[in-house]
């Protein structure tokens, strides 16, 4: 379970030395004669889809692989990509037709065979990094001829063509990659518009060039380096000076404000999926009984001011959050604003008989959620005192030992966030209010009608039904309060205002296509 939060929350605290590379120069046109060097202060783990679970392969590996359905830019609904297309063929059965003269940057075919090794790959090997977990109800898939078909443990599955489209479901050469190993970092090969170049040159560096056997449309830049900066200021300074063309997480919202304002540069901003929410041990947090500390959830949740830490501490770079489903996401509801603007918190105590002020212990982490983690939980701190109702004991620990601690007595009230591995309510719902077995808080959450209605929706091929569920969800939780959605994320991507295609490289699909960008 552990190795799932971890994965699944994006909380993968990688360490591991990323693949050398040296971009080249060359080009095909006058648009992209010094290529393109795109920084982050993302780490990459891995370019072996089986291999990584968090932000910094998965942009790399965008890049160069293909799946089955994807995402077109702007929008959450998947469409076919290797794939000619896909559909239940009924309730256990989900077939795709592959298409044909797909080849690998490498010039191998790319067939259903590859398909079928792909994903058996992804399960078999169970790399604790990898995203395998996200195939749970795959009980097997076959190939016959161009034919792929899923058989499911649990029928409508309704989540799993975005499982298709997520990191679990990149295609792989089955005559290169082990079924039995992940991948070391060089020589790796798939069939996206990107295909790695190699060097032996040691250093934080990725160098991609475009690749010629891609079907699709050639990338707006024939070479890109992808560049590791171990600080934001070094990446911030770096495409001020031009040293860098784009500067893709992780810039404090101070940097990002500050980069706005160069008239020499672009800002891009948009939905990254990102949720960060206060969740309660519902055993072991404050309160003589479930009456009583459910009025305290609810009263916390009721004089956080969301709007001001999204402005005062983070600059705008967040927005408020009402509910754990993203704003733009099917189903998605204001729940917790609803929920909130009925009765204040001080009678919301008193009719419990909750005596004020309440010893409220919150723990976050400083390391993780990035640097503006503490001025975020001092003025939440400030807020709840501020109403005279809490005296809060706020801790921190830095995120390798707060992540041990998560779901256990001594975190009563803590900080998380979720990252989205498809763009659908499920993603979320899943693991914030899902049953013991896929609950990924472990803070004792037991509702037996809404844990229902999360495992109904996943399976419920009726959208307006399903919707439906949605909703009843995020009503129900924000009554009984388990977790409180706070800051909802924005990607922020800053460019060179020469560069084009910035403003569709990102969107709430959570891909950074690095294919569009170019040069005016």
């Amino acid at each position: 379970m552990k190795t799932r939060l971890i994965s699944a929350l994006a909380l993968t605290a990688a360490v591991a030395a990323v693949l050398s590379g040296c971009a080249s120069t060359g080009s095909s046109t006058d648009s992209d004669v010094d290529g393109l060097v795109v920084g982050t202060t993302d780490v990459v783990t891995s370019l072996d889809p089986a291999g990584a679970w968090d932000r910094g392969s998965y942009t790399v590996q965008t890049q160069l692989y293909q799946h089955l359905l994807t995402y077109p830019a702007g929008k959450t609904t998947t469409s076919p990509e290797v794939a000619k297309s896909c559909d239940f063929t009924d309730g256990t059965h989900y077939v795709c037709e592959i298409r044909d003269g797909l080849q690998f940057s490498n010039g191998d075919d790319l067939t259903a065979k590859d398909v079928v090794f792909s994903f058996e790959r992804q399960v078999s090997l169970g790399s604790s990094n990898g995203p395998g977990s996200l195939l749970a109800n795959m009980a097997s898939v076959s190939a016959s001829g161009s034919t792929v078909t899923f058989t499911l443990k649990q029928a409508n599955d309704q989540t799993f063509p975005y499982v298709l489209a997520s990191m679990a479901g990149a295609i792989v050469d089955s005559k290169v990659f082990s079924k039995t190993k992940v991948h070391a970092n060089a020589g790796v090969f798939g069939s996206g518009p990107y295909a790695l170049e190699q060097s032996a040159d040691s250093g934080a560096t990725i160098a991609l060039t475009a690749n010629e056997h891609f079907d699709g449309s050639a990338p707006a830049t024939k070479h890109v380096t992808i560049k590791q900066y171990t600080k934001s200021a070094d990446l911030k300074l770096a495409v001020q000076k031009g040293d860098a063309d784009v500067a893709y997480r992780q810039l404090t919202p101070t940097e990002v404000t500050s980069l706005s304002k160069d008239d020499g540069l672009q800002r891009v901003q948009g939905n990254s999926g990102e949720i960060r929410f206060l969740a309660f041990n519902l055993d072991t947090m404050p309160g003589k009984d479930a009456a009583q500390k459910r009025a305290i959830r609810q009263a916390v949740a009721a004089s956080i001011d969301r709007a001001a830490i999204a402005k005062d501490v983070y600059q705008g770079t967040y927005a408020p959050a009402w509910s754990i489903v993203p704003t733009g996401f099917a189903g998605a509801t204001d729940a917790f604003k609803d929920a909130s603007s009925g009765a204040s918190a001080k009678s919301i105590l008193q009719d419990a008989g909750v005596t004020a002020p309440v010893t409220l212990p919150i723990e976050y982490t400083t390391d993780h959620y990035g640097s503006g983690s503490d001025d975020e939980y001092a003025l939440i701190k400030e807020q709840l005192e501020d109403t005279g109702l809490f005296r809060v004991d706020l801790q921190s620990a830095s995120w390798d030992t707060y992540v041990g601690n998560v779901g256990k007595s001594e975190y009563p009230v803590f900080q998380l966030g979720f990252f989205q591995d498809y763009p659908d309510a499920s993603s979320y719902l899943t693991p914030a209010y899902g049953s013991a077995d896929v609950n990924l808080l472990a803070n004792n959450f037991d509702d037996t009608t809404v844990q229902g209605l999360v495992a109904s929706q996943a399976v419920q091929p009726d959208i307006t039904k399903r919707k439906a569920e949605i909703e009843q969800i995020q009503q129900d939780t924000a009554e009984s309060v388990p977790l409180i959605p706070l800051l909802a994320g924005q990607e922020n991507v800053v460019g060179q205002k020469s560069l084009t295609g910035l403003s569709k490289s990102v969107d709430a699909s959570g891909l950074f296509r690095i294919w569009e960008i170019g040069r005016s």
